[in-house]
Protein backbone atom coordinates (compact mmCIF):
# COMPACT_ATOMS: atom_id res chain seq x y z
CA UNK A 1 0.00 0.00 0.00
CA UNK A 2 2.98 2.54 0.72
CA UNK A 3 6.28 2.86 -0.85
CA UNK A 4 9.51 2.60 0.56
CA UNK A 5 9.96 6.24 1.35
CA UNK A 6 7.46 6.87 3.04
CA UNK A 7 9.02 8.50 6.00
CA UNK A 8 11.58 10.19 3.45
CA UNK A 9 8.16 12.55 2.08
CA UNK A 10 6.97 12.68 5.51
CA UNK A 11 10.50 14.34 6.74
CA UNK A 12 11.22 16.70 3.78
CA UNK A 13 7.57 17.95 4.84
CA UNK A 14 8.70 18.71 8.32
CA UNK A 15 11.39 20.17 7.35
CA UNK A 16 9.98 22.49 5.03
CA UNK A 17 7.59 23.68 7.60
CA UNK A 18 10.60 24.26 9.64
CA UNK A 19 11.88 26.26 7.01
CA UNK A 20 8.57 28.46 6.91
CA UNK A 21 7.87 29.21 10.46
CA UNK A 22 6.41 32.91 9.79
CA UNK A 23 3.73 31.01 7.41
CA UNK A 24 2.89 28.74 9.44
CA UNK A 25 1.70 31.40 12.32
CA UNK A 26 -0.01 32.43 9.43
CA UNK A 27 -2.32 29.57 8.42
CA UNK A 28 -2.81 28.13 12.32
CA UNK A 29 -4.11 32.10 12.81
CA UNK A 30 -6.35 31.47 9.98
CA UNK A 31 -7.75 27.97 11.13
CA UNK A 32 -8.40 29.43 14.42
CA UNK A 33 -10.41 32.47 12.86
CA UNK A 34 -12.27 29.98 11.19
CA UNK A 35 -12.84 27.30 13.92
CA UNK A 36 -13.82 29.88 16.09
CA UNK A 37 -16.60 31.52 13.57
CA UNK A 38 -18.36 28.21 12.59
CA UNK A 39 -18.08 26.70 16.28
CA UNK A 40 -17.43 29.09 18.50
CA UNK A 41 -14.70 30.17 21.26
CA UNK A 42 -14.99 28.01 23.68
CA UNK A 43 -12.44 24.90 22.78
CA UNK A 44 -14.00 22.90 25.54
CA UNK A 45 -16.87 22.86 23.03
CA UNK A 46 -15.31 22.81 19.69
CA UNK A 47 -12.69 20.14 18.42
CA UNK A 48 -11.79 21.94 15.38
CA UNK A 49 -11.14 24.99 17.68
CA UNK A 50 -8.84 22.51 20.10
CA UNK A 51 -6.87 20.86 17.02
CA UNK A 52 -5.91 24.83 15.63
CA UNK A 53 -4.95 25.56 18.99
CA UNK A 54 -2.46 22.52 19.79
CA UNK A 55 -1.25 23.38 16.30
CA UNK A 56 -0.44 27.17 17.19
CA UNK A 57 1.48 25.36 20.91
CA UNK A 58 3.48 23.11 18.02
CA UNK A 59 4.77 26.12 16.40
CA UNK A 60 5.09 28.23 19.63
CA UNK A 61 2.68 30.95 19.37
CA UNK A 62 1.67 33.06 22.13
CA UNK A 63 -1.41 32.17 23.89
CA UNK A 64 -2.48 35.98 23.89
CA UNK A 65 -2.08 36.07 20.07
CA UNK A 66 -4.03 32.85 20.39
CA UNK A 67 -6.97 34.61 21.99
CA UNK A 68 -6.86 37.76 20.21
CA UNK A 69 -8.03 35.27 16.82
CA UNK A 70 -10.32 34.10 18.97
CA UNK A 71 -11.82 37.08 19.93
CA UNK A 72 -11.45 38.72 16.06
CA UNK A 73 -13.80 35.53 14.89
CA UNK A 74 -16.53 35.61 17.64
CA UNK A 75 -17.22 39.29 17.08
CA UNK A 76 -15.24 41.29 20.30
CA UNK A 77 -12.23 42.59 17.80
CA UNK A 78 -12.36 43.44 14.04
CA UNK A 79 -10.75 41.51 11.66
CA UNK A 80 -10.72 40.01 8.15
CA UNK A 81 -13.50 38.01 6.66
CA UNK A 82 -12.01 34.83 5.35
CA UNK A 83 -13.54 31.55 3.52
CA UNK A 84 -12.52 28.22 3.09
CA UNK A 85 -12.08 26.81 -0.41
CA UNK A 86 -10.57 23.38 -1.58
CA UNK A 87 -9.45 23.40 -5.04
CA UNK A 88 -8.50 19.64 -6.95
CA UNK A 89 -6.23 18.56 -9.48
CA UNK A 90 -3.49 16.36 -11.20
CA UNK A 91 0.46 16.39 -10.42
CA UNK A 92 2.92 14.31 -12.38
CA UNK A 93 1.78 10.99 -13.19
CA UNK A 94 -1.76 11.81 -12.35
CA UNK A 95 -0.77 11.84 -9.40
CA UNK A 96 -4.20 13.90 -7.21
CA UNK A 97 -3.67 16.74 -5.50
CA UNK A 98 -6.16 18.55 -3.10
CA UNK A 99 -5.61 22.29 -1.94
CA UNK A 100 -7.68 23.86 0.51
CA UNK A 101 -6.76 27.60 0.66
CA UNK A 102 -8.46 29.92 3.30
CA UNK A 103 -8.83 33.30 1.48
CA UNK A 104 -10.10 36.57 1.62
CA UNK A 105 -10.55 37.03 -2.58
CA UNK A 106 -11.39 33.61 -3.99
CA UNK A 107 -10.67 35.46 -7.83
CA UNK A 108 -6.99 35.74 -6.87
CA UNK A 109 -6.98 32.56 -4.96
CA UNK A 110 -8.18 30.80 -7.87
CA UNK A 111 -5.85 32.48 -10.30
CA UNK A 112 -2.69 31.61 -8.23
CA UNK A 113 -3.33 27.70 -8.06
CA UNK A 114 -4.24 27.59 -11.54
CA UNK A 115 -1.05 29.36 -12.74
CA UNK A 116 1.08 26.87 -10.22
CA UNK A 117 -0.48 23.66 -11.54
CA UNK A 118 -0.01 25.06 -15.31
CA UNK A 119 3.76 26.25 -14.51
CA UNK A 120 4.70 23.33 -13.10
CA UNK A 121 3.44 20.52 -14.69
CA UNK A 122 0.53 20.16 -13.13
CA UNK A 123 -3.52 20.29 -14.14
CA UNK A 124 -6.51 22.33 -11.78
CA UNK A 125 -9.30 20.03 -11.92
CA UNK A 126 -13.46 20.43 -11.16
CA UNK A 127 -14.47 19.98 -8.03
CA UNK A 128 -14.92 16.42 -7.15
CA UNK A 129 -12.09 15.35 -9.57
CA UNK A 130 -9.66 13.56 -6.85
CA UNK A 131 -11.40 13.73 -3.81
CA UNK A 132 -13.30 10.29 -3.96
CA UNK A 133 -9.47 8.79 -4.36
CA UNK A 134 -8.73 10.04 -0.63
CA UNK A 135 -10.63 9.39 2.78
CA UNK A 136 -11.36 12.07 5.69
CA UNK A 137 -9.12 10.28 8.77
CA UNK A 138 -7.19 11.02 11.91
CA UNK A 139 -3.84 10.06 11.41
CA UNK A 140 -0.67 9.70 13.66
CA UNK A 141 2.53 8.62 12.27
CA UNK A 142 5.82 7.14 14.33
CA UNK A 143 9.45 6.77 13.79
CA UNK A 144 10.70 3.18 12.69
CA UNK A 145 11.97 1.51 15.26
CA UNK A 146 8.64 2.35 17.51
CA UNK A 147 7.53 -0.64 19.96
CA UNK A 148 4.87 -1.88 16.88
CA UNK A 149 2.90 -4.13 19.53
CA UNK A 150 2.47 -1.35 21.85
CA UNK A 151 1.52 1.22 19.70
CA UNK A 152 -1.22 -1.75 18.44
CA UNK A 153 -2.38 -2.65 21.60
CA UNK A 154 -2.77 0.93 23.10
CA UNK A 155 -4.28 2.24 19.91
CA UNK A 156 -6.80 -0.29 19.45
CA UNK A 157 -8.05 -0.20 22.76
CA UNK A 158 -8.29 3.57 23.02
CA UNK A 159 -10.77 3.41 19.44
CA UNK A 160 -8.23 3.26 16.49
CA UNK A 161 -9.80 1.78 12.88
CA UNK A 162 -6.15 0.21 12.25
CA UNK A 163 -2.46 0.56 12.48
CA UNK A 164 -0.42 0.23 9.32
CA UNK A 165 3.28 -0.99 9.10
CA UNK A 166 5.04 0.50 6.28
CA UNK A 167 8.16 -0.88 4.08
CA UNK A 168 10.29 1.89 6.01
CA UNK A 169 9.49 0.52 9.51
CA UNK A 170 7.50 4.00 10.50
CA UNK A 171 4.04 2.91 11.97
CA UNK A 172 0.71 4.60 11.03
CA UNK A 173 -2.64 4.85 13.24
CA UNK A 174 -5.60 5.32 11.75
CA UNK A 175 -9.20 6.53 13.63
CA UNK A 176 -12.39 8.38 12.63
CA UNK A 177 -11.79 12.58 12.74
CA UNK A 178 -14.24 12.13 15.82
CA UNK A 179 -11.48 9.80 17.87
CA UNK A 180 -8.15 11.79 17.22
CA UNK A 181 -8.08 13.30 19.98
CA UNK A 182 -8.82 10.51 22.21
CA UNK A 183 -6.49 7.97 20.22
CA UNK A 184 -3.54 10.17 20.62
CA UNK A 185 -4.12 11.25 24.44
CA UNK A 186 -4.34 7.68 24.88
CA UNK A 187 -1.16 6.83 23.27
CA UNK A 188 0.61 9.90 24.78
CA UNK A 189 0.09 8.54 28.25
CA UNK A 190 1.15 5.47 27.47
CA UNK A 191 4.80 7.35 26.45
CA UNK A 192 4.16 7.30 22.89
CA UNK A 193 4.35 10.11 20.61
CA UNK A 194 3.85 10.49 17.13
CA UNK A 195 6.21 12.09 15.17
CA UNK A 196 2.91 13.58 13.32
CA UNK A 197 -0.49 13.46 14.30
CA UNK A 198 -3.22 15.71 12.31
CA UNK A 199 -7.01 15.12 11.54
CA UNK A 200 -6.21 14.92 7.50
CA UNK A 201 -7.05 13.91 3.96
CA UNK A 202 -5.72 10.78 3.33
CA UNK A 203 -4.60 8.59 0.08
CA UNK A 204 -6.53 5.47 -0.72
CA UNK A 205 -4.45 4.31 -3.57
CA UNK A 206 -0.81 6.05 -4.04
CA UNK A 207 1.16 7.13 -7.00
CA UNK A 208 4.99 5.70 -6.84
CA UNK A 209 6.90 8.72 -8.96
CA UNK A 210 11.29 8.37 -9.01
CA UNK A 211 13.90 10.45 -11.14
CA UNK A 212 13.00 13.69 -12.15
CA UNK A 213 8.98 12.85 -11.98
CA UNK A 214 9.70 12.81 -8.48
CA UNK A 215 11.88 15.69 -8.39
CA UNK A 216 8.94 18.02 -10.80
CA UNK A 217 6.29 16.33 -8.33
CA UNK A 218 8.21 18.20 -5.49
CA UNK A 219 8.77 21.43 -6.68
CA UNK A 220 4.87 21.40 -7.85
CA UNK A 221 3.66 20.54 -4.19
CA UNK A 222 6.65 23.27 -2.93
CA UNK A 223 5.34 25.68 -5.08
CA UNK A 224 1.52 25.39 -3.98
CA UNK A 225 2.40 25.37 -0.33
CA UNK A 226 4.18 28.71 -0.73
CA UNK A 227 0.96 30.31 -1.70
CA UNK A 228 -0.17 32.98 0.49
CA UNK A 229 -3.84 31.39 0.78
CA UNK A 230 -2.77 27.34 0.87
CA UNK A 231 -3.68 26.04 4.22
CA UNK A 232 -3.12 22.23 3.69
CA UNK A 233 -2.03 20.07 0.80
CA UNK A 234 -2.53 16.53 0.14
CA UNK A 235 -1.60 14.35 -2.35
CA UNK A 236 -0.95 10.43 -3.29
CA UNK A 237 2.74 10.57 -4.53
CA UNK A 238 5.28 8.55 -3.15
CA UNK A 239 8.80 10.06 -4.33
CA UNK A 240 11.61 8.15 -4.54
Amino acid sequence: MAGHSKWANIQHRKGRQDEKRGKLWTRVIREIIVAARHGGGDPKENPRLRLAIEKAKAVNMPLDTVKKNIDKATGNLEGVAYEEVRYEGYGIGGAAVIIDCMTDNRVRTVAEVRHVFSKYGGNLGTEGSVAFQFKHVGQLIFAPGTNEDRVMEVALEAGADDVVTHDDGSLEVLTAPHDFEAVQAALEAAGLKAEMGEVTMRAENTVELAGDDAARMQKLLDMIEDLDDTQDVFHNAVMG
